[in-house]
């Protein structure tokens, strides 16, 4: 499931979970043992992908607390986040860290809800650790610009998002964020440059 959130701009989470490596045929107990919680993490991304969050829910919170991986305590996360339980979503985000400290997409996760409870600072930090351990993560560059623009940081703001373009070109949004950038920084002329870009962008997917 995607979301998106408008203000002046857009925010996005990426809520894509990264598959099991395929197993070989003769396994011992213990390999069975992790092919088996393999198969309940693939059974409830499969479920929460067709907005089945109970069904994904109970089928994680039958795993123990130490057979979770990274990507479980993700889509916990990302569950409590549908039921509106904030807390719980940052606990489980957390969570995933601990699991794994350079995975980016809890990172920018936490980061999300820290935006929308209107802490740009915190976002701000997560937006960075995620794009530490993502370089070429161009929404973890937009977020970041976006944390700047409610921070009022209109330069920092407008590298970012010219960062975020350079490694997703067509993603319109960043062209009307360079476009407020500019005005709230006297430039008129690239103001109505970028402004001009993102309306034809907006046309061009309409077709």
């Amino acid at each position: 499931m995607k979301r998106f959130l408008i203000i002046l701009f857009l925010v996005m989470v990426c809520t894509s979970f990264g598959c099991a490596n395929a197993l070989d045929f003769n396994l011992s107990k213990k390999q069975q043992a992790e092919e088996q919680i393999d198969e309940k993490s693939e059974q409830a991304r499969v479920l929460y992908a067709q907005n089945d969050i109970d069904g994904a829910l109970v089928i994680l919170q039958n795993k123990k607390e130490a057979e979770r991986s990274a990507q479980d305590w993700l889509m916990l996360g990302n569950i409590m986040q549908d039921k509106e339980k904030i807390p719980e979503a940052i606990y489980m985000f957390n969570h995933a860290i601990n699991k794994d400290p350079k995975y980016y997409k809890a990172y920018y996760n936490l980061g999300y809800i820290y935006f929308i409870q209107d802490k740009p600072n915190m976002a701000l930090a997560e937006f960075k650790k995620a794009v530490k351990y993502k370089p070429d993560f161009s929404y973890g560059y937009y977020n970041i610009g976006c944390a700047y623009l409610k921070l009022k940081n209109y330069r920092t703001a407008r590298y970012n998002f010219f960062k975020a373009m350079d490694l997703r070109a067509n993603e319109p949004n960043i062209y009307y964020n360079l476009a407020y950038c500019y005005k709230m920084l006297n430039d008129e002329k690239k103001a109505k440059t970028y402004l001009d870009l993102y309306n034809k962008m907006m046309e061009q997917h309409e077709l």
